[in-house]
């Protein structure tokens, strides 16, 4: 065999990790991307190791009952939605048993009965945050490329998978709410209108980098223009259509960036108009009112606003906090998960490797009113020590949300020092959940497992695992 051979008729059983589907050639187990377990397809080859094969799905020769009709036009092209194809309800189960599968394989765990996974009341226009690439010359489809009436046109979108330097022009996308394909849609043409020279990716010339629309569930709007150097009669024209023909939108930033990456993260913004920051509402988890979070141009916030607070309403009862607790909040961002437990604890501390997350995380504290609260920055595995935790007080609890790469294992093993009875962790990334859990495992018993949704139509799931010490 060869990358390039097509093998006909394969029987796709079920689903593995990353949302690759998993059949069978002369017993010989084949990851196939583009097809829905049940499905009987012809794929074509494109990686052969001594234990298994890779291979794209190009006929379905049946239909599964678990497919689902795609309502994105782009669909195939671009790696967001890359399960529109399932049905909502069994996405869920493959997501489940994504966890359940982490949880046991590489973590080795003896688990609880696990509570069905949280799914989202939302499947479309969900997100509160796109971020959108200028290119010079968009991506071709290969029908466009074969039709002989090829022209070389800007676009504004998203790249290809893994294809750094190919972004395809997105016409619609259905994950984030109005107006935010319409800003999008007004940007591109007002750029190509105006002659302001979009990004190359390869040749690293241009002037328009990124787009990034922030959206609240207060109806406030941000944009965040990301240009190549500064040259503001251009930058004025982009924003100034912008403030013109959107007078809703609240917050308008520009960014200048240089580097040969579209990170912004250590670079200055610049408030062009409006207010420095947009609002997130979220209900107090005991009901009793609402709390307010600001997010900046930098800050972190949980992408689905609506399933945030059924991720952080778990954490919450997972913790089970009676008032007299010192919580130590790991990887707190802006002070989300801090804040929302504050009034069920004698005090929260919350750890943050950003800087500037800390002081949102301080103001969203102040704005709800919040006095036993502290925060400190800097690199956990450095900052959490045992100096640290004699000057602040050890933890009786600790509520950890790392990013996907999970917790340094510097920091799992200062949590087996400070030995609270409880720890609560919150994860996007069940795998590297399963990793730190199972160094957690000679001091701690899992106790609860909860998977919630937070992107349908993805292959991404969070995970909520509490763990209460051993011989308590």
């Amino acid at each position: 065999m060869k990358k390039g051979d097509v093998l006909t008729d394969i029987v796709v059983d079920t689903m593995a990790s990353e949302g690759k589907c998993v059949g069978r050639y002369n017993g010989q187990v084949v990851f196939i991307s583009g097809a829905a377990p049940g499905d009987i397809a012809d794929v074509v080859l494109t990686k052969i190791k001594s234990t298994f094969l890779e291979a794209r799905a190009v006929a379905i020769k049946q239909l599964s009952p678990d497919r689902s009709q795609p309502f994105c036009s782009h669909f195939g092209n671009c790696g967001g939605c890359s399960w529109q194809h399932i049905r909502y309800d069994k996405q869920l189960e493959y997501k489940q048993k994504q966890v359940s599968d982490n949880l046991e394989r590489i973590g080795g765990l003896e688990l609880p009965a696990m509570r069905p996974i949280i799914g989202s009341d939302k499947q479309r226009f969900y997100r509160n945050r796109l971020d959108f690439t200028f290119t010079a010359q968009r991506w071709l489809t290969h029908s466009e490329m074969t039709s002989g009436n090829i022209s070389e046109e800007p676009g504004l979108g998203y790249h290809l998978p893994r294809k750094y330097d190919r972004v395809f022009n997105v016409d619609e996308c259905m994950l984030q709410p109005d107006p935010s394909n319409a800003l999008r849609l007004l940007v591109r043409t007002t750029a190509i209108q105006e002659g302001i020279p979009f990004f190359d990716l390869r040749k690293q010339t241009g002037f328009l980098r990124t787009l990034t629309i922030r959206t609240a569930n207060s109806g406030e709007v941000m944009i965040i223009l990301q240009v190549t150097y500064e040259k503001m009669e251009w930058t004025d024209k982009i924003l100034a259509a912008i403030a013109q023909q959107f007078p809703a939108v609240t917050s308008i930033y520009y960014v200048v960036n240089g580097k040969r990456n579209d990170t912004f993260s250590d670079l200055d913004m610049t408030l062009w108009k409006g207010s420095p920051h947009i609002t997130e509402t979220m209900p107090r988890p005991d009901g009793k009112g609402t709390l307010q979070f600001r997010v900046g141009p930098k800050s972190f916030y949980q992408t689905n606003s609506d399933q945030a607070y059924n991720l952080y309403k778990v954490a919450w009862e997972m913790a089970d906090l009676k008032g007299t607790e010192h919580v130590y909040d790991l990887y707190t961002g802006t002070g989300t998960i801090a804040n929302f437990v504050a009034a069920n604890a004698a005090r929260v501390t919350g750890l943050e490797y950003v800087a500037a997350a800390i002081e949102d995380a301080k103001i969203n504290s102040a704005i709800n009113g919040i006095a036993n609260t502290d925060f400190h920055a800097g690199d956990i595995k450095d900052l959490l020590d045992e100096k640290f935790l004699n000057e602040h007080g050890w933890p009786d609890l600790v509520i950890t949300d790392p990013p996907r790469a999970g917790m340094h294992e510097d920091v799992v093993r200062m949590l087996l020092k400070a030995a609270p009875r409880r720890i609560v962790y919150v994860s996007c990334g069940p795998a590297t959940q399963a990793r730190d859990l199972k160094i957690l495992s000679d001091l701690y018993t899992v106790t609860s497992v909860q998977p919630v949704d937070m992107f349908p139509q993805t292959t991404h799931v969070e995970n909520v695992v509490c763990c209460d010490r051993k011989n308590l």
